[in-house]
């Protein structure tokens, strides 16, 4: 390890002082051989009675708790008390503690170089999916500048010829609602002519309309003022024309003024 100081290789502990340790072990070796023993006698009693046994427990109880305390009241020894063996001791424990470090350090070094490739790694990707993705909204930009005209165009042609297709198709039912309607509901003739006539101290007779003007005229009115769809009835509508819309529900009065007609909404 770099920050850590320099432990001395020369850690041999001298002869006399390794004798003397050894035999200040046995000696609490035997202490500690003797004390098992005791307690295995104590262990091994009988008792002749439950009330003795009780009392021994409580005694043993006691004996142990005081035993406890005083262990606990007890300052801690040094094994020995020469600077040899204790200077040994301190190398060795030094020498554990600073290879125990060494490998942490070793540990946390590879954990970071492994992290710093990983970083690097992640970083070259996130560049990397960034260049794609300007470069796919570039593109979109692009399609949408070239595709949106052309579809205009496309939707704009499109819709002229249905327009196109409707007007062909507009005309083509009133023409043939024109020549229905002639074959079909001619103008009344009185004396060859398509006049009405009247008495001859009156006012000129007037021109009647046929049935397809008046359709005509009812369907403009609704498309021009839907608001004010009515048109008023006069003389060159027909009479029985008019009941004829009526009855049959093509045409509704006013329900104010029976001079005035509409063309009933059948497209609402």
């Amino acid at each position: 390890a770099e920050g850590l100081p320099e432990v001395t290789n020369d850690s041999v502990c001298p002869v006399d002082a390794k004798e003397e340790l050894f035999e200040e072990c046995e000696s609490i070796w035997k202490q500690l051989e003797e004390c098992q023993s005791k307690l295995m006698l104590l262990g091994t009693e009988t008792l002749l009675n439950s009330d003795a046994k009780l009392s021994l427990l409580g005694m043993q109880t006691k004996a142990l708790t005081a035993e406890c305390n005083q262990w606990q009241k007890r300052s801690l020894e040094i094994i020995s008390t020469n600077p040899d063996v204790l200077l040994a001791l301190g190398k060795e424990e030094l020498e554990k503690v600073k290879s125990d470090l060494e490998m942490v350090l070793s540990t946390v070094k590879s954990k970071n170089k492994q992290l710093e490739d990983d970083l690097k790694r992640e970083q070259q990707w996130h560049e990397e999916q960034e260049q794609i993705l300007d470069a796919l909204n570039r593109i979109e930009e692009e399609t949408k500048t070239k595709v949106e005209p052309l579809s205009n165009k496309r939707t704009f042609h499109a819709l002229q010829n249905k327009v196109l297709k409707l007007k062909i198709y507009k005309e083509e039912i009133l023409s043939a609602l024109g020549e229905f309607l002639e074959d079909h509901f001619p103008l009344p003739k009185e004396g060859g002519s398509t006049k009405k006539k009247k008495d001859s101290s009156e006012n000129p007779a007037v021109e009647l309309i046929t049935l397809h003007e008046i359709l005509e005229i009812l369907i403009n009115k609704l498309i021009s003022t839907p608001h004010e769809p009515y048109v008023t009835i006069n003389d060159s509508f027909w009479p029985p024309y008019i009941e004829l819309l009526l009855r049959y529900g093509i045409a509704l009065r006013h329900p104010e003024d029976p001079n005035r007609m509409r063309l009933e909404a059948f497209h609402m």
